[in-house]
């Protein structure tokens, strides 16, 4: 069973770089990968998470995520794998494979992680062989700090409902609503 050896940078907006390099075999599952990911950074691994088969622009591909939930839903095409039943073998399509981990969906810890290297031999379990940066506490990202991400731009002259969103989202004003009545039709 052949290594494969992952670089997995912790996607931060500091300019010091965090990441590890990880031997893992081909055969393990992205579970292992996972955990093996989690650990090297000291998260806790409580968080719900999933893995995105990437290409070279990172852009989110294949899901693959911690638990099955599709609930039977026959309408979709292709349903995300699930952690423990997806070998890693079985999606490196590329010599530099680029795989997404989204890690907490609230805190939103991104890690991109990149195939760097073969083993003719891989080991009984995943080994972290370097570790470069120290990594943030896994609480110091508020989920407050991705408000943005859900609320929009906002100009500040519309008044924002009590989950930050405008109560009209669209291009009338009250001017343009002015003279109608929701009763009369």
């Amino acid at each position: 069973m052949a290594g494969l050896k992952f670089r997995v940078l912790l996607d931060t907006e500091k300019d010091t770089e965090i990441f590890r390099d990880i031997l893992i075999k081909d055969t393990d599952s992205f579970e292992a990968l996972y955990k093996a990911v989690i650990s090297s950074f000291r998260f806790e691994g409580d968080q719900m998470a999933s893995f995105y088969i990437s290409n070279d622009s990172w852009d989110k591909g294949h899901e693959i995520s911690f638990m099955d939930l599709t609930y039977d839903d026959d309408s979709i095409d292709s349903p995300a794998a699930v952690m423990k039943d997806a070998i890693i073998k079985d999606f490196i399509e590329e010599p530099d494979q680029k795989i997404i981990l989204v890690y907490d969906f609230l805190r939103m810890w991104i890690f991109l992680i990149e195939l760097i290297g073969y083993e003719k031999e891989g080991p009984e379990k995943p080994e972290m062989l370097l570790a470069i940066g120290m990594a943030p506490p896994e609480d110091s990202k508020s989920a407050a700090d991705n408000e943005m991400l859900f609320a929009g731009e906002s100009d500040g002259d519309e008044e924002e409902d009590e989950f930050g969103f405008n109560e009209f989202d669209d291009e009338f004003g009250d001017d343009d609503i002015a003279g109608f009545d929701e009763y009369e039709y």
